[in-house]
């Protein structure tokens, strides 16, 4: 299936540098490991991507759309489409004691602030700091080997990942939502609540599903605090209409044993009862034969 702009796509990447193998980005924890890339805390995974949106480097966000499903590409991306050429006038040489005036403690290779300028520490001595305020990857032709794993279809899938995009901190499953006809509502799980910078992220998740489902007016997002320890009313009355079935069905063999054992105590009662209505129909009749006796007589 070809790939179209403004397609919602998850996608494995894993981007180097033409000339020395390199990797300086991926979306796979083994390899950014193998590569000495690997950041504690950083997320490595299938990234979304919804393709023309300028989310990727637009030389390779351009070369998605000749990708296919489950197969995996590569794209070579020359300088000019990439970072641009290397800039001979960017590089500086900054006395040592101006970068400790200003508590910046340079380490060769590493990138500081400079000027409000990102610059890497490219040599220092005799006193002296070389910074080389180009892009780190000015005027290297990059390789990148993509695989799109899926093409996301419905409604639900795109939103789902779109709040995952921006609040990957917490597991997407967690997050429970409704999609009607102009609206979305949105419950918050509890962990959530306490994410760094959430209002912002619950910002962005409203303006992406208002973009790119235009359909999708209002977004609406519901924060539950529950008592810790209480259980919700309809849980418990689960839990008792459960209790009660239990009981029922415990109580059958029983119902059976006291349905036997009332069916002899009234056929006992009944023969007794006959009993005494023979008896109570012979004694008066022996009475009446003695009165009889006496007034003939």
């Amino acid at each position: 299936m070809a790939i179209k702009k403004s397609d919602f796509i998850i996608v494995n990447y894993t981007g180097k540098v033409k000339e020395t193998g390199e990797v300086f980005d991926t979306t796979s924890e083994e390899t950014a490991k193998e590569s000495k890339l690997y950041k504690e805390g950083d997320l490595y995974e299938p990234r979304l991507v919804v393709v023309g949106e300028g989310w990727l480097l637009k030389a390779l966000d351009d070369a998605l759309l000749a990708f296919k499903l489950n197969k995996e590409d590569s794209v070579e991306i020359p300088p000019e489409n990439a970072f641009g050429p290397r800039d001979s006038e960017k590089v500086k040489l900054v006395p040592l004691r101006r970068l400790v005036a200003r508590g910046i403690n340079p380490q060769l290779g590493a990138q500081i602030e400079f000027d409000k300028k990102l610059a890497t520490v490219r040599t220092m001595g005799s006193g002296r700091v070389t910074l080389d305020f180009n892009p780190p990857l000015a005027g290297k032709t990059l390789v990148y080997t993509v695989t799109i794993q899926k093409q996301l279809k419905t409604n639900e899938e795109k939103i789902a990942a779109l709040i995952h995009r921006r609040i990957p901190a917490v597991e997407a499953e967690k997050f429970d939502f409704k999609v009607g006809e102009e609206d979305v509502t949105l419950n918050m799980p509890a962990e959530s609540l306490y994410v760094e910078g959430i209002q912002l992220a619950k910002r962005g998740i409203a303006l992406d599903i208002q973009r790119y489902l235009p359909d999708l007016i209002t977004v609406k997002f519901i924060e539950s605090f529950t008592k810790p320890g209480a259980t919700p009313k309809a849980k418990k009355k689960a839990k008792k209409e459960t209790k009660k079935e239990t009981k029922t069905v415990a109580s059958k063999p029983a119902a059976k044993k006291t349905a036997k054992k009332a069916a002899k105590k009234a056929a006992k009662s009944t023969k007794s009862e006959e009993k005494t209505e023979k008896k109570t129909v012979k004694k008066p009749a022996k009475k009446t034969t003695k009165k009889a006796a006496k007034e003939t007589s």
